[in-house]
């Protein structure tokens, strides 16, 4: 981004001075109000150094406190603070409490207004696939079969190939849009992640990333054919796990944790989930898996392994409190006693879940004990819709019209899903947690008067609410503005791309039915 857009889009980038002292004060990173010129307020050109330059250098060790505004804080007991502030100290909260009370705790604090705003932990996205963006518009309509026939896959048409460039725009892009979405943390589950891991650590956002192992030879999830097992195919995978995790985990500062994936239980050999759940023992970190996701898989573990794919993994040992276990969505009252029994983590993929139109029992899950937290999946990022939408989901499935509460949900979105990635010092506004956090504007037509705002934000926001996005202390998106990434050429570029690929697919496999309302190539 250029100087003069960070000049326009930062707060109007107007210029207020006093006592002829000829001092400038930026109005504001967050809104309109000005900020209080007489204690350290960052001029225009300090907002500016800012945001071109290093973002390691947004804050160091000073004290910021963003005050003002109402803090949901997602402790133990979700206290809202109006008229709160935050305080942070480089990749730390350092106080949370009522606007006078921080602001004469530091009064040599930098200050930001929040007045109109709310400070909320950012969310942890626990399970998505960034590079699916490019199936936008395309497979969420493609869903497999829920009854027989069943078929190999999610869709019946395959995913173009990419080059890996091509490849790690569709990660920014799917980055691009977890940022507006107030995303801060995410587990990224997919193969080949080594070719764009520098890519997302270069983004600011925090990342749990999982190269994928998998050893059936042939098809793809929900394949009714036999299972034909290719040693040397689990083995590379286990191969590239082991390569990824000593090259790359906590890199970025600690911002980079490597995890393992077994692709799904129709897709690993008894042998290669009892090696996975021994690399993870060996490299002591999250385990993830896509687990009863569709009906095609039921039966296909069924057919294979005379079990439900729950028991399967059980009884192998590959169940435990460091295993989240995605969809959950095609299972038997007693798959779900098994999970809670060994406090497996369930997340809770509402939006492509209400696209397939299934959905997980999220009530009997948590209460056999699983820990219940929440994912895109496919094609979307947006974990706004993604609250929402399981809010929405699990009434309508419970028939209750007040329970889950916003509360609760939000409490999955956020805190939940920092402990199931292994990070028990985020997603809450707490002293001594992780600097995680985003900054919502509250005066939208949508969302005034302002009464309950963690209610009023679950049932009403939307992710172009959200003007600011921290990690690790440091502003990864400010006035509007994303620092870490050139949005315009990604946006660009995957528009370009996307076409690009979905004709080479389509020029070299005539046999396959382009979908109605396809854009030309």
């Amino acid at each position: 981004m250029t100087v003069s857009n960070i000049k326009r889009r930062v707060s109007g980038a107007k210029y207020v001075s006093k006592g002829g002292r000829g001092r400038a004060c930026w109005i504001d990173v967050l809104g309109n109000a000005p900020c209080d010129m007489d204690q350290h307020s960052p001029t225009l050109g300090d907002a500016i150094k800012a945001d071109v330059g290093s973002a390691a250098k947004q804050g160091g060790d000073m004290t910021i406190i963003i005050h003002g505004a109402a803090v949901a804080t997602v402790d133990a007991h979700d206290t809202v603070i109006y008229d709160g502030a935050v305080a942070v100290e480089a990749d730390r909260i350092v106080a949370v409490g009522s606007t006078r009370d921080v602001l004469a705790r530091y009064p040599d604090a930098e200050r930001t207004d929040g007045s109109g705003k709310a400070i909320m932990p950012g969310f942890a996205n626990v399970h998505t696939h960034l590079h699916m963006t490019l199936a936008r518009g395309i497979y969420e309509d493609l869903s497999p079969p829920h009854k027989p026939p069943f078929t190999s896959g999610l869709a019946p048409l395959p995913l173009p190939a990419l080059e890996p460039e091509e490849l790690r725009v569709f990660c920014q892009l799917g980055v691009l849009e977890a940022i507006r979405s107030g995303t801060t943390a995410i587990l990224e589950d997919a193969t080949g992640i080594e070719t764009y891991v520098e890519d997302m650590a270069a983004t600011g956002v925090r990342f749990l990333l999982t190269e994928r192992a998998w050893d059936k030879a042939k098809g793809s999830i929900g394949d009714p054919a036999p299972f034909e097992v290719d040693r040397g195919l689990g083995e590379r995978c286990l191969a590239r796990i082991e390569a990824l995790h000593a090259r790359r985990h906590g890199m970025a500062n600690g911002r980079i944790r490597i995890g393992v994936s077994a692709w799904a239980p129709d897709m690993c050999s008894p042998e290669l989930l009892r090696d996975v759940r021994a690399l993870q023992r060996q490299l002591d970190t999250v385990a993830t898996i896509h687990l009863n996701q569709i009906w095609g898989e039921v039966a296909a573990v069924k057919a294979e392994r005379g079990c439900l794919p729950t028991e399967y993994l059980d009884e192998l040992g590959f169940l435990n409190e460091r295993l989240i276990a995605a969809h959950c969505r095609c299972m038997e009252p007693q798959e779900e006693r098994r999970l809670g029994q060994a406090k497996v983590t369930v997340s809770f993929n509402s939006a492509i879940a209400a696209r397939r139109g299934l959905s997980p029992r999220i009530a009997e899950l948590e209460g056999y004990g699983c820990r219940i937290a929440m994912g895109t999946d496919n094609m979307a990022e947006d974990m706004v819709e993604v609250v929402r939408t399981g809010l929405f989901m699990e009434r309508v499935r419970r028939q209750d019209g007040r329970r889950p509460t916003p509360e609760q949900v939000h409490r999955w979105a956020t805190v939940n899903g920092y402990q199931a990635m292994g990070i028990p010092d985020g997603g809450a506004l707490i002293p001594g947690n992780k600097a995680d956090l985003i900054v919502v504007d509250l005066n939208r037509a949508h969302l005034v008067p302002v009464l309950r705002v963690v209610s009023d934000y679950v049932h009403q926001g939307q992710g172009q609410d959200i003007e600011a996005v921290m990690v690790d202390g440091r502003w990864i998106m400010r006035g509007g503005a994303i620092l870490t990434l050139d949005e315009e050429r990604i946006v660009a570029e995957a528009q370009r791309l996307g076409k690009l690929a979905w004709r080479r697919l389509f020029e070299s496999r005539r046999d396959l039915e382009v979908p109605a309302g396809f854009a030309p190539c």
